[in-house]
């Protein structure tokens, strides 16, 4: 049985966003987005590409996926090696609001430098 994302979560994602968002007059420099893929959210930052600053380039920052069986969101974060880790300190929430709040708080830096 697929899972759906609730509209109520996306809500959260999108109100997250708009607030941590930089100015209208920045984004053209670096900005923040979001997109679904299945069963995950994955949350980037968006910039110029510095070979062709014409070209966006998107960088995942977190990746939250759910897992059926358990009811629960596994959450990553992105190494400089390109890869996905779990994110030891708290490896799964329970919701997506749970998830951004763990994003957004980043005791270790993983997120968000």
């Amino acid at each position: 049985m697929k899972y759906e994302i609730a509209s109520i979560e996306i809500e959260e994602i999108e109100n997250y966003l708009s607030y941590i968002r930089p100015e209208e007059e920045m984004r053209s420099q670096i900005d923040i987005g979001y997109r679904i893929e299945k069963q995950s959210v994955f949350i980037f930052e968006i910039r110029p590409d510095w070979m062709d600053p014409k070209e966006k380039v998107e960088n995942d920052i977190a990746k939250a996926t759910y897992v059926q069986k358990d009811d629960q969101w596994k959450v990553f974060w992105q190494k400089s090696d390109l890869k996905w880790h779990a994110y030891k300190p708290q490896p799964t929430v329970k919701n997506l609001l749970d998830f951004i709040r763990l994003i957004e708080k980043d005791d270790y830096s993983c997120f968000w430098g």
